[in-house]
């Protein structure tokens, strides 16, 4: 049976990413002599969650790859990669990387905020998720952060409240921003309507463990009152 990159891309357009690995990987050109193969290679390395060896890949397309959709594809999904692995300093400088290449949009201004909160520079990261509100002023994910980050801060949380109610509307059943908006309710002290949500949450989310701290938390500030 002769492979193809073109079955390889199929395989990854229909999600079936263990297929899209096993057709790349057979390949008579490898990854490393080929940008398009090592584009699509990481790309489903990527989904499967093997992030170690997505990023070699991706960081190869970058230095040759001539399409610069390609390269900014690469970039948005190292930022990507380095922000679900907690390296937040490396996921800040590929989302800066991007802005110095004129990729202004909802998305780069978004996970770059995340990336400052995250490494402890909410100033800098509400100001990069009001820019990416500015863009997109429903972008769930912007609004859900920016929420996020208020009910952390305990700065504005009416407004929190608010933010993570319109993140939550346009996409209701999201366990992060059904975490954000019970997180928003309970910094705000009403205690009833957090615990709801948050446990709309955690059933959605599957039992995600910092979704689980919320709503202990909840219920034990709920216990301490009754």
């Amino acid at each position: 049976m002769k492979h193809s990159l073109e079955t390889g891309i199929h395989y990854y357009n229909q999600k079936r990413y263990e297929q899209a690995r096993t057709e790349l990987l057979a390949l008579d050109e490898k990854p490393e002599e080929n940008p398009a193969v090592a584009y699509y290679l990481g790309l489903t390395y990527t989904q499967l969650e093997e992030y170690e060896k997505a990023i070699p890949l991706l960081e190869y397309v970058i230095l040759s790859h001539r399409n610069l959709f390609f390269v900014f594809q690469c970039r948005m999904v190292l930022g990507y990669i380095y922000s679900v692995t907690q390296r937040f300093q490396l996921a800040e400088i590929e989302f800066r990387n991007l802005l110095k290449l004129g990729v202004e949009s909802p998305q780069v201004f978004t996970s770059l905020g995340y990336a400052l909160h995250a490494q402890g520079k909410s100033g800098e990261g509400v100001e990069q998720l009001k820019k990416a509100l500015k863009y997109k002023p429903d972008y769930a994910s912007a609004l859900n952060n920016l929420g996020f980050i208020y009910a952390e801060e305990g700065t504005h949380k009416d407004l929190a409240v608010t933010l993570c109610k319109q993140a939550v509307k346009r996409q209701p059943g999201n366990p992060v921003y059904l975490d954000s908006l019970g997180w928003a309710l309970f910094k705000a002290g009403h205690l009833a309507d957090a615990k709801a949500y948050l446990r709309k949450a955690f059933e959605a989310s599957k039992g995600n463990k910092e979704i689980a701290a919320h709503l202990k938390e909840v219920l034990a500030k709920e216990k301490k009152q009754a």
